[in-house]
């Protein structure tokens, strides 16, 4: 099948303001009250359509935690976002084993970009980044390209390679995920009946989304405060030494609801995630 446009590596992904709305965890009219705030200054067609860069996204999810969590005014938030510019800027997120494993599976289906992303309701233009680089997706839109390959997160990420029995303290191997401010430690290699990770994530880290597997999952805070969104409405928000077990199934979107990091130990069974 003849591959689309949206494969050229020179392309930079560009999200519509729906996307980059979805992305924040906000309405497409508050992504235009920032721009008239000063906030955002997205790019324009000649039709006034809005456009907005993998960095514009950055830049919305960072200013709706610091709006949300931090209760800061525009004014503040400007501020906020004119410091941390002049600060060195973090190495760039990137796992392009799993650029290419997604993409490898695409196209042993014969898909093209725009099918997949048609499929699951994102952006061609994210995926194609996705593919070459390993990064520039929300988690939820992760896991439903691991559903939607038949695969899982753990399997994309080399997880049942390797299967020593200790893992020692601060050796867990650490996958690097193509999630801003989310890193994951793995406390279990190889072909076990539970998954077994450290999350460990930045202020304003979330999923973005709700989404389910099969299997049960048990979670519980070592660090910070921790919300997790059940089925849409059932809330929940855990301290230090709180614990929740549920089953998969059921979509579950999270959010790290701490200012600072948080940390949690998260188990699924059987390994479906």
């Amino acid at each position: 099948m003849t591959e689309s446009h949206a494969d050229t590596p020179e392309e930079e992904p560009l999200f519509r303001v729906t996307e980059a709305a979805r992305a924040a965890g906000v309405a497409s009219s508050t992504l235009r009250l920032w721009e008239t705030q000063g906030l955002i200054a997205p790019q324009r067609r000649a039709s006034g359509q809005r456009l907005y860069s993998a960095a514009d996204v950055a830049r919305l999810q960072r200013i709706a935690y610091l709006r949300r969590e931090a209760g800061l005014n525009p004014a503040a938030i400007r501020a906020t976002l004119e410091a941390e510019s002049d600060a060195p800027a973090p190495p760039a997120i990137t796992n392009e084993p799993l650029g290419m494993a997604l993409r490898a599976l695409r196209q042993n289906r014969g898909e093209t970009l725009e099918t997949v992303a048609q499929a699951l309701g994102v952006s061609a233009s994210a995926l194609s980044t996705l593919e070459r680089t390993g990064a520039g997706v929300s988690f939820k839109t992760l896991a439903d390209l691991a559903q939607y390959y038949g695969t899982t997160v753990s399997r994309l990420s080399g997880q049942e390679e390797v299967g020593q029995p200790v893992v020692r303290a601060g050796a867990a191997r650490v996958w690097p995920m193509p999630v801003e401010g989310v890193r994951v430690e793995v406390l279990a290699e190889g072909r076990r009946q539970m998954d077994c990770h450290r999350f460990i994530l930045a202020p304003g880290a979330a999923s973005e989304g709700g989404y389910g597997h099969e299997g049960e999952e048990f979670i519980t805070v070592l660090e910070g405060r921790f919300r997790l969104t059940l089925d849409g409405t059932e809330l929940h928000e855990l301290g230090v030494g709180d614990s929740i077990y549920f089953e998969s199934r059921r979509p579950h979107a999270w959010a790290n609801a701490a200012d600072g990091r948080t940390v949690v130990i998260w188990v699924n069974t059987p390994p479906t995630f």
